[in-house]
């Protein structure tokens, strides 16, 4: 039997297929996707996490999350939450890497941080070894994705990506803003990850509560990369990522 990764990857290139065969803009997003998690699914077969059982568990929850979201939207859009209605809204003659950026957006700030708060639970929370353990493969996971980002660029490329020559002379500035944007925002998914696992301590509706501010955030910022410039390089400048509140009220 094969492990739950692969079974999520032969899932992701079921409908990676579907989505080529219809021309929906949705493909480039789930396209990179499918890569980054078989990048993945090839760093656990190498044992490069500390705790691999632990990864793949959030991996295919995490993953399970944007694929539900896509399922919804193509059963009726009105139906995805809102950070996923604003990306899968887009209009589809945006560039490829477009997409693909407001899909990481929503992605990572909407569904990791209760992807990480599902498969760590209060107790894990409380043990600052288990913690600390859970927190290294969180990072083992960002240098996968930094590694990628040059791969990726060129996969859009090929996808049908046009470029100006101010684009082709600021892609290695782009690149770099991309590692940094990536680091920045899943930092804050922790520390939001932290705020979720409060309020899921304080009781079922502070818990929604918190779960509702995030996706407005969350849809705010998808909202903001819709506005015209150099996205990349303005996001490395001003950050990617959202915050919630702490418990007390100030900054996480």
């Amino acid at each position: 039997m094969g492990s739950p990764v692969h079974a999520l990857v032969e899932r992701m290139a079921a409908l990676a297929g579907e989505l080529e065969r219809a021309r929906d803009p949705a493909r480039f997003f789930l396209g990179t996707y499918l890569r980054t998690t078989r990048a993945v699914s090839a760093a656990l077969d190498e044992g490069r996490f500390e705790d691999a059982d632990w990864v793949a568990r959030w991996d295919v929850d995490f993953a399970d999350r944007y694929l539900d979201a896509l399922e919804a939207h193509r059963a009726d859009p009105a139906s995805a939450p809102a950070p996923w209605r604003r990306a899968f809204g887009a209009d589809p003659q945006l560039r490829p890497e477009a997409h693909v950026l407001l899909g990481m957006n929503a992605h990572i700030n909407y569904d990791l941080p209760r992807s990480l708060v599902e498969v760590i639970p209060p107790d894990d929370f409380a043990d600052a070894e288990v913690l600390a353990r859970r927190h290294r493969d969180h990072g083992r996971i960002d240098g996968i994705l930094a590694r990628r980002v040059g791969e990726e660029d060129l996969a859009l490329r090929r996808a049908g990506g046009t470029r100006t020559v101010l684009d082709r002379l600021l892609t290695p500035a782009n690149r770099l803003a991309a590692v940094r944007f990536l680091r920045e925002s899943r930092r804050r998914v922790w520390l939001n990850a932290g705020v979720l696992n409060a309020a899921r301590l304080a009781g079922p509706a502070d818990h929604a509560l918190r779960v509702a501010q995030l996706e407005t955030a969350s849809a705010e910022r998808v909202a903001d990369l819709l506005r015209p410039g150099p996205v990349l390089l303005r996001l490395a400048l001003h950050g990617f990522g959202v915050v919630l509140p702490a418990p007390d009220g100030g900054p996480a």
